[in-house]
């Protein structure tokens, strides 16, 4: 079975950090680009970070920078989303998606896989 399956949510305090994993099953990751996207409550999905297939580019949204890193590890077939200095405003269910191409883009409809999020709050 072809399928993205984002891990690592849960409940944190202001400050903290978080991990989020995109493992892949059915496939391999090392021709896609992944991106993480968040939505929260009463938002429109964003784009959060990008990386590229051959792990030579990477994006990060202003909100996110200096605080979010985008890695991945071809042997496991998983891409990480290291988060930390997390605030409220991070609370969403966050979303990673896979696209065939070595090129990151923002638009989540725009790639191939998607996965069905995992939840991330930050208390204040």
């Amino acid at each position: 079975q072809v399928q993205l399956v984002e891990s690592g949510g849960g409940l944190v305090q202001t400050g903290g950090s978080l991990r989020l994993s995109c493992a892949a099953s059915g496939f391999g990751l090392d021709l896609y680009s992944v991106a993480w996207f968040r939505q929260a409550p009463g938002k429109e999905r964003e784009g959060v970070s990008c990386i590229s297939y051959s792990s030579d580019m990477t994006y990060y949204a202003e909100s996110v920078k200096g605080r979010f890193t985008i890695s991945r590890d071809y042997a496991k077939n998983t891409v990480y989303l290291e988060m930390s200095g997390l605030t409220p405003g991070d609370t969403a269910v966050y979303y990673c998606a896979a696209r065939y191409q070595n090129l990151c883009g923002m638009y989540f409809e725009g790639y191939d896989y998607r996965g069905q999020g995992t939840q991330v709050t930050v208390s204040s």
